[in-house]
């Protein structure tokens, strides 16, 4: 596993480089390589995503014991709650698929230690190398938060990009409920995807729904006491709040719609796993998207804590 040479962690945490060692509530993981359409995917923009994401974090470390506005209380409510930095899934341009395997082997190593992966992308084909790592944990239900729908069958030949992780997830047997939240706009679906999804059980929600119905609606199409999983595409929030982002569309979701979302999900049922994918530092405007996806996984991690509290 490689993390930053300047030795930043997310949130300060304890650095645990060998996730089969990791004895922790929750892990940050970097996995920065997905299975890439052509030379130019090979290294993303969004594989420094996760570095990106550890500096922003440093904002945060010194007062985590302080109280926190979003979840009415510090970050997590009881000391002994455990956070630490896995590093990044390491990646090699000459053994694509070993990238992916490599990814998922250190999720795997994760869960079995009874850790929450808080997983920085990458572009969106990390999702199923993180939820294929689930299971044994089923059935899982999947919270979807972007513009596009991702349920591409193929393109060019490759079935495990970035247009098609929704669907790789729906064909797994543990993965039950997928919901997907923010669609807008066009890109890369097809009407026949669309129809697709819509006959694999799959949930869509419209951005101007969420704004319309708001989000204890959405909350409300999970059920209680289960298994969430939630991953979340950048371009999923409003360009004004993320603009880190390399396909901006107007009208999506705000900070606090996702927020809120993500905090009712973790409280409602066991969160197993978050990512957050297609963060592009290159494009970010004075950090303000990195700080989202911290506070975001931090929205998340401390929601999921007091569940496991009571």
């Amino acid at each position: 596993m490689n993390v930053r040479p300047s030795g930043i962690s997310f949130l300060g945490a304890p650095l645990a480089l060998e996730p089969t060692a990791a004895q922790a509530d929750f892990a940050f993981l970097g996995i920065p390589y997905g299975d890439p359409y052509d030379m130019r995917n090979v290294c993303p923009p969004a594989a420094e995503a996760p570095d990106a994401v550890r500096s922003a974090s440093a904002e945060f470390a010194a007062d985590l014991g302080n109280y926190d506005f979003d979840l009415g209380g510090p970050l997590f409510p009881d000391l002994s709650v455990r956070l630490v930095d896995c590093g990044d899934v390491p990646g090699d341009p000459r053994d694509l698929p070993g990238n992916l395997t490599r990814a998922t082997e250190a999720v795997r190593a994760l869960v079995r230690n009874g850790t929450v992966p808080l997983v920085v992308g990458g572009d969106h084909a990390i999702p199923p190398l993180v939820v294929r790592a689930l299971e044994g944990r089923g059935p899982v239900d999947v919270l979807h938060i972007d513009a596009h729908l991702d349920f591409r069958d193929e393109v060019g030949g490759v079935t495990g990009g970035f247009s098609s992780p929704i669907r790789r997830l729906r064909e797994l047997p543990w993965v039950r409920r997928i919901v997907q939240v923010g669609l807008r706009g066009i890109g890369s679906a097809r009407p026949c995807d669309v129809d697709d999804a819509r006959a694999a059980g799959n949930v869509l929600v419209t951005a101007d729904e969420v704004h319309d119905r708001g989000v204890q609606w959405l909350a409300d199409l999970f059920p209680a006491d289960e298994h969430v999983y939630m991953t979340i595409d950048v371009d999923g929030l409003d360009p004004s709040c993320a603009p880190g982002t390399l396909w901006p569309s107007p009208g999506g979701l705000t900070y606090a719609q996702v927020a809120t979302l993500v905090r009712a999900l973790a409280r409602k049922g066991e969160l197993v796993g978050v990512d957050v994918c297609e963060f592009a530092p290159a494009r970010d405007v004075q950090g303000h998207t990195a700080g989202i996806i911290t506070r975001l996984l931090m929205n998340a991690a401390g929601a999921a804590a007091r569940r496991r509290a009571g």
